[in-house]
């Protein structure tokens, strides 16, 4: 199920309206998303994006996704590293079943337009507003000097969205705020120079995968930034590191399994991601551990969710293997990508006054030569 604002999306309509009262222009529906190349993707990326995303683009929808290299440079970056982990996504993403031919995958930064979209929009959005998205906030906290590309990053999440004309962007909860911004300056931008952007909106899920929580502490939402590697599992764990995480995992002194996410965080965290990853109801699940204790019932986990990511991760392996494959993909989805950008950037930059309009009439200078 999908929570949205929207029920274009739900009815798979293939038309998009900023305002159904005053329609102006009809956009054709396009959802846009992206990754960062910051780690190993771990299983609440998998349930909570991935596979969406592989929904969209098996229904025929159209969707962009991106390997955003720029927004992973906000914090220092090892160059190798970096190099080395656009690759690793990119085979992660075709391994997962991304189809280079139903779905245009690309690397940002090998679409110059994004960047450039992003100062456009930057010169009409205010410090003010920035300094107010609760991630900036989070990130910043603990830094004595603080990038500035930390604290514009949302403007260029806003161009990412409105470069393709997106319609739709699926988030977790903890990015709302982003994607209201990215409404916010499609609106402003309109206002001051004319009809340009449609206003996206947002796909957030309802389903359990969006909201996985760490292993080591189920108070808090699984992330690739986690310093401890046990709190997550991620695409490239071998079997007995699933395994061995599974059987460390937090829980509570009550040996009886049950799913009751306010007074048993620990189990609940255990089922969903089990629930997830096999399909299987919460009730059946439930019914089906009666007879193990706690740590029975990690040990079944640890295995049943071993034998889930085994293929995937082989995928991976293998399509890491030959990275002149990785790059060809993303030398033609960033060619695909790039004829729609360059289509905005004209329009953006005739409506803001880059081109300078004259008649077409010879030159009085090249005349008197």
């Amino acid at each position: 199920m999908l929570k949205n604002k929207s029920k274009i999306l739900l009815n798979n309509l293939r038309t998009y309206s900023n305002n159904a009262s005053t329609t102006k222009k009809i956009y054709p529906q396009r959802i846009f998303s992206g990754i960062q190349p910051t780690g190993s993707v771990h299983i609440g990326n998998y349930l909570g994006a991935i596979t969406n995303w592989l929904k969209y683009q098996n229904q025929g929808d159209d969707i962009m996704l991106s390997v955003v290299d720029l927004h992973s440079i906000t914090l220092p970056q090892n160059p190798k590293d970096l190099s080395k982990n656009i690759l690793t996504m990119t085979a992660t993403l075709l391994a997962c079943g991304i189809d280079p031919e139903k779905s245009i995958l690309f690397q940002q930064s090998h679409v110059p337009q994004h960047t450039e979209l992003c100062w456009q929009l930057g010169c009409i959005c205010t410090m003010a507003r920035l300094a107010h998205l609760p991630q900036y906030k989070e990130k910043s906290e603990n830094l004595k000097d603080i990038p500035l590309g930390l604290f514009v990053y949302p403007v260029l999440q806003a161009a990412d969205i409105l470069l393709y004309k997106s319609t739709h962007v699926p988030v977790g909860e903890d990015q709302i705020q982003q994607i209201q911004l990215a409404q916010e300056l499609a609106r402003m931008f309109n206002n001051h120079f004319g009809e340009t952007f449609p206003i996206p909106h947002s796909i957030v899920s309802s389903s359990l995968n969006s909201r996985l929580k760490s292993l080591r502490n189920p108070d808090k939402k699984m992330s690739k930034s986690e310093p401890d590697a046990k709190s997550r599992i991620t695409l490239l764990d071998t079997d007995d590191e699933i395994r061995n995480k599974f059987k460390k995992a937090v829980t509570d002194f009550t040996s009886t399994i049950s799913y009751d996410p306010e007074k048993r965080p620990g189990v609940s965290n255990l089922v969903a991601i089990h629930s997830e990853l096999t399909g299987k109801s919460i009730e059946e699940i439930v019914a089906d551990a009666k007879h193990l204790d706690t740590l029975g019932y990690k040990l079944l986990v640890g295995e049943e969710v071993a034998a889930r990511i085994r293929p995937i991760r082989e995928k991976i392996i293998d399509y890491s293997s030959d990275p002149l494959y990785i790059m060809d993909v993303l030398k033609t989805g960033a060619e695909k990508a790039s004829e729609i950008a360059e289509r905005t950037a004209k329009e953006v930059r005739r409506k803001m006054g880059f081109n300078i309009d004259v008649k077409k009439k010879k030159s009085k200078k090249v005349a008197a030569q």
